[in-house]
């Protein structure tokens, strides 16, 4: 079996996979040693991948190490199925390339865009099996703080499914701002990338991402957890 350890800016997402299969996932933000052995005692772990954006704790390499056989920790000097062409490979978040692995999984040499909505959004381009590049913009909760802590009087609002449009009172105001700006901002993406490739999958993935699809008007394959199927992917093929 493998463990899956996605370690990202506001959470680490934990799975366990039998070949591609998923038996279990949870996300946490008090990662700790006694969470993870608690959740991983029922399975036979065979193989584990380590995936981070930020320090990874000490404890996760002595914890791994201890009992199973293959740990690799995913960085830009992995193997991975596809080409990359980004000019500072050691600079690539490991999250995009996971999704990326996640994405030629799938679809193969197809043409990809992946946007991954969580901290930041990601927007990702796969080309005849090569990683082409990608671009980095605030998410949702992001704007919202950028909103409140760099202005004078402006409050901090929440993510929220309801607003007046255009806005009638200061927080409808500012969460029609932010979340319709983000909304045209990942539809522009689409139709912009569907000018030269009228063939092109669209993937939308995250934390933020089960609030947006809905309200995205193009067509896209929702995978909330592509970077989980995405490192098992890369654990597979950096074993053999």
């Amino acid at each position: 079996m493998n463990l899956i350890i996605d370690i990202g800016n506001s959470s680490t997402k934990i799975a366990v996979f039998d070949g591609k299969k998923k038996l279990t996932a949870f996300h946490t933000r008090d990662f700790s040693c006694e969470k993870v052995e608690k959740n991983l005692s029922p399975y036979n772990i065979k193989k584990a991948i380590i995936s981070s954006v930020r320090n990874t704790p000490e404890f996760v390499f002595d914890l791994l190490t201890i009992d199973i056989p293959f740990v690799h920790v995913l960085s830009h000097n992995s193997k991975l199925p596809f080409a990359v062409e980004y000019e500072t490979p050691g600079t690539l978040g490991s999250d995009r390339i996971a999704a990326a692995a996640g994405a030629y999984e799938l679809f193969g040499a197809s043409n990809v865009l992946i946007i991954d909505a969580g901290t930041a959004i990601t927007y990702d381009f796969l080309a005849a099996g090569i990683y082409k590049g990608g671009n980095i913009s605030p998410g949702l909760n992001l704007r919202f703080r950028a909103l409140h802590r760099f202005t004078g009087r402006l409050p901090l609002v929440q993510l929220m499914e309801s607003y007046s449009f255009p806005g009638k009172n200061t927080t409808d105001a500012i969460a029609a701002g932010v979340i319709t700006g983000l909304i045209y901002e990942i539809n522009e993406y689409i139709r912009t990338f569907e000018k030269d490739h009228s063939d092109i999958k669209v993937i939308l993935t995250g934390g933020e991402s089960g609030f947006l699809k809905e309200k995205i008007s193009d067509q896209l394959t929702y995978i909330p957890d592509i970077v989980l199927d995405g490192l098992n992917y890369i654990l597979e093929y950096n074993a053999t």
